[in-house]
C-alpha cells in the first residue's frame, strides 16, 4: 500500500485578507495590539508601487473599528484626536492616516472640516473643529490656495501678489493659533503644477513663476522656526518619491486636489510626527554585519573578503554606512549584533579600509554565536534601552523572525534583497524622527558611553549604597531657561517609565506654562563623576494660598534608581513647609509603562485621599518629611516662580 504524500502546510492568507477577516468577525478592536506586526507584513509583502494602495485599503478596513471599543479592551492604547481641514476635499486622507497610526500602535479620532473652510476652521477656537480639542490639526494646502486669488487671465505678478497675501495670512493664522490652541498645527509646502506653469507660453515667465513659488514655499518652511508648535511638511520630496501631485479628474469632479499617492506619503510623515509626540521615537539602531553593514561573510571570506567600497555592490553597502553615520551624528545610538567571532569583528571594524563606521561609533558590539534576541536584551541591561527604543536591521529572515518573537516591541527592519535599496528602507519610516533636535540629542552617544562607565562602577561596588556614594550625584532644580523649552517638551514626550500621569507636553506648552500665573514648572538637571546628564526631569504643578499641587513628575530612565526623584520631592516638601503651606497634593495615573512608579508617593509619606476619574489623589501634610538622600547634593532654585530660593 502506497503511503500518501503529506499534506502541504497551510498557507497563511495575505495580511490584507487577515484584516478583512478580523473585521468580518468583529475582532478588530480585540486584535488592535497585533496590528503593527500585521501591517508590517503587509508592507513587506507588497510591491513598492502598491504599498500606498494596499495601506489605503487597510485603512478602510481599520476604519470599521470602534475607537471606544478599542480603548475599552486596551485602555493604554495611545489615542490622538486629529482635525483635518484644508483648501480642498480632505476626506481622502482618513484611510491612509488610520493605517499609518495603527502601524505605530496609535489610535486616531479624525475630525473633518468643511470643504475649503480652513481659514474659518483655524481662526475660531469655539468652532466645531477646534472645539473637539484636537491633539493635531492638519491644514492641507494645495495650489488652489494661491490660485484661487489669481484672476482668470493672469500674469506672474498676479501670482506673486496672491502668494504674498496667502503667506501673510497663514503667518498671522499660525501666530493666533499658537496663542489660543494647545495643539500642534501642521501645514505643508505646495507643489507647483504643470497645469499652471504651462498656462504661460514664454519660458522666462515660467522661470519667474518658479522663483515666486519657491519663495512662497520657503516662507512656509520658515514659519516653523518662529512657532515651536508648528510643523511644516515639505511635499517636494514626497512628490519626487511617490509620483504625481494631483489627479486631474478627482481635482475637477471631487475637489480633491492632492493625489492619493501623495496623501499616502503625507499620512506617513504625520504618523512619524504623532509617534514622536506620544513618546515612541526610537533611540538605537542595532545592525547586523554580514550582508547588512558590509558585503560578504566574515567567517568564510575573512576581513580581506568583505567590502563596502571598490565594487558597485560594495559601494551600496558603503552608502548604507554613510546613512547610519548621518543618523548617529544626530544622536541615534548605533550597536552591533552579529553571529561572528568577536576578535575578528573588532579587527575588521578597527582596520578595514572600506569601512565608514568604526568600533568607536558603536555604543555596544555584540559579536558571538549566541541568540541575537539576547544581544538586544543586553542593551536594556547595560543602558536601559527597552525594546520600544530599538530598531533591529538584518538581512536574514530567520534572525529577524527570532528577534520579532524574542524581543516584542523592537522594530525589525528587513534588509535582504537589493543592497542599493537598503538606505531607502532605513530612512523610509522615520523611526528616529523628532519634532526638533536638541543639544542633548546630539550628545546622546556620549551620554550612553558614560552610562556604560557607571554600569562598570556598579559592578565593582560591593553594594548599591557603595555605588551611589561613589557616584557623586549632583542635581539642580529650577525653572527652565527659554532655550531648554524644546528639550523639556521632548523629555515629556519620550518618558514613559517615570511619567506619573502619562501626560506629554506639546512643543509650545513649556513657554506657556512657565509664564502662566500660579503655575509651577521646574527643570531637573543632574551630573555625577562621569559628567553632566543634562536636563533629565521636570515637575509640573500649581500653587494656591495654602497648598502646592504636583500635577506630574517626569524623570528620564537614564537616571532612575539613583535617589534623584526622592531628592527632588524631599526638597519640594521642605520648601513648601518653609513657605508656610499646609499641604502638598499630588496625582498619579497608572499606565502600561509606569506601574513601577505606583508606590512613589506613598513611599515618601503621601496618603491616598481618593480618585478623580483615572487619577489617584495623594496628600502630604508636611509632617514627617523625608530627607534628601545623603549621597545627593541638590540645589533647589525657585526664582522665577514667585517663591524665592530654597
Amino acid at each position: 500500500m502506497t503511503t500518501p504524500p503529506p499534506l502541504p502546510a497551510p498557507v497563511a492568507p495575505p495580511p490584507l485578507e487577515r484584516l478583512r477577516r478580523l473585521r468580518a468577525a468583529g475582532e478588530l478592536a480585540a486584535a488592535w495590539p497585533r496590528l503593527p506586526a500585521l501591517l508590517a507584513d503587509l508592507l513587506d509583502e507588497a510591491e513598492p508601487d502598491r504599498r500606498a494602495l494596499d495601506l489605503g485599503r487597510a485603512g478602510r478596513v481599520l476604519a470599521g473599528a470602534d475607537p471606544d471599543e478599542v480603548l475599552r479592551r486596551h485602555p493604554d492604547t495611545p489615542v490622538l484626536s486629529v482635525a483635518v481641514t484644508g483648501q480642498s476635499t480632505v476626506g481622502g486622507l482618513v484611510d491612509p492616516l488610520t493605517a499609518e497610526f495603527a502601524r505605530h500602535g496609535l489610535l486616531v479620532r479624525p475630525v473633518l472640516g468643511d470643504h475649503g473652510g480652513y481659514l474659518r476652521d483655524l481662526a475660531d477656537p469655539a468652532g466645531p473643529l477646534l472645539a473637539a480639542r484636537p491633539d493635531l490639526v492638519l491644514c492641507l494646502l494645495d495650489a488652489e490656495t494661491v490660485f484661487a486669488e489669481v484672476p482668470a487671465v493672469w500674469r506672474v505678478e498676479d501670482a506673486a501678489d496672491a502668494a504674498r497675501r496667502v503667506l501673510e495670512r497663514l503667518a498671522a493664522l499660525a501666530a493666533e493659533f499658537a496663542r489660543t490652541c494647545p495643539a500642534t498645527l501642521v501645514l505643508n509646502t505646495v507643489p507647483l503644477l504643470r497645469a499652471h506653469t504651462h498656462q504661460l507660453i514664454d519660458l522666462r515667465s515660467r522661470a519667474r513663476l518658479g522663483v515666486v513659488w519657491r519663495e512662497f514655499n520657503a516662507g512656509l518652511l520658515r514659519l516653523a522656526e518662529e512657532h515651536p508648535a508648528l510643523v511644516v511638511v515639505d511635499l517636494d520630496p514626497l512628490v519626487a518619491d511617490g509620483g504625481p501631485a494631483v489627479d486631474a479628474r478627482l481635482a475637477a469632479y471631487a475637489g480633491a486636489r492632492l493625489a492619493a499617492p501623495l496623501l499616502a506619503g503625507y499620512a506617513r510623515e504625520v504618523g512619524h510626527l504623532a509617534r514622536a509626540l506620544r513618546g515612541r521615537t526610537r533611540k538605537c539602531l542595532v545592525l547586523d554585519l554580514d550582508g547588512t553593514l558590509w558585503d560578504g561573510v566574515l567567517a568564510e571570506d575573512g576581513p580581506e573578503g568583505v567590502a563596502a567600497a571598490g565594487t558597485l555592490r560594495g559601494e551600496a553597502f558603503g552608502a548604507f554606512q554613510d546613512r547610519a553615520r548621518q543618523l548617529a551624528a544626530q544622536g541615534v545610538l548605533l550597536a552591533v549584533s552579529s553571529k561572528n567571532d568577536r576578535e575578528r569583528v573588532l579587527e575588521t571594524l578597527r582596520g578595514h579600509p572600506d569601512l565608514r563606521l568604526r568600533e568607536d561609533d558603536f555604543v555596544r558590539v555584540d559579536a558571538d554565536w549566541s541568540d541575537k534576541a539576547a544581544h538586544l536584551s543586553g542593551l536594556e541591561e547595560e543602558f536601559g534601552l527597552v525594546p520600544e527604543a530599538l530598531v533591529f536591521a538584518d538581512d536574514s529572515p530567520a534572525e529577524r523572525a527570532r528577534v520579532r518573537e524574542g524581543v516584542p516591541g523592537a522594530v525589525v527592519l528587513p534588509l535582504d534583497g537589493e543592497p542599493a535599496l537598503h538606505p531607502v528602507r532605513l530612512l523610509a519610516d522615520g523611526w528616529f524622527d523628532v519634532p526638533r533636535l536638541t543639544a542633548e540629542d546630539r550628545d546622546r552617544a556620549g551620554q550612553y558611553r558614560a552610562e556604560g562607565e557607571r554600569a562598570r562602577l556598579r559592578g565593582r561596588s560591593g553594594s548599591l549604597a557603595e555605588f551611589l556614594a561613589g557616584l557623586d550625584v549632583r542635581a539642580e532644580v529650577s525653572p527652565p531657561r527659554p532655550h531648554e523649552y524644546p528639550r523639556l517638551a521632548q523629555l515629556t514626550q519620550r518618558t514613559n517609565r517615570f511619567n506619573l500621569t502619562g501626560r506629554r507636553l506639546d512643543p509650545a506648552e513649556p513657554a506657556r506654562l512657565a509664564a502662566a500665573p500660579g503655575r509651577l514648572l521646574l527643570a531637573v538637571r543632574t551630573a555625577d563623576r562621569f559628567g553632566a546628564n543634562g536636563l533629565v526631569g521636570a515637575v509640573l504643578g500649581g500653587r494656591s494660598a495654602d497648598r502646592l499641587l504636583l500635577e506630574n513628575v517626569w524623570l528620564s530612565c537614564r537616571v532612575l534608581a539613583r535617589g534623584i526623584e526622592q531628592a527632588v520631592l524631599a526638597a519640594l516638601l521642605e520648601h513648601a513647609a518653609a513657605a508656610g503651606l499646609r499641604a502638598v497634593e499630588a496625582r498619579y495615573r497608572p499606565t502600561a509603562r509606569n506601574a513601577r512608579a505606583g508606590d512613589f508617593y506613598p513611599g515618601l509619606g503621601f496618603a491616598e485621599t481618593g480618585r478623580e476619574g483615572e487619577l489617584v489623589c495623594y496628600r502630604h501634610d508636611l509632617t514627617g518629611r523625608p530627607a534628601v538622600p545623603g549621597h545627593v547634593r541638590l540645589d533647589l532654585r525657585m526664582e522665577g516662580t514667585g517663591e524665592g530660593r530654597a
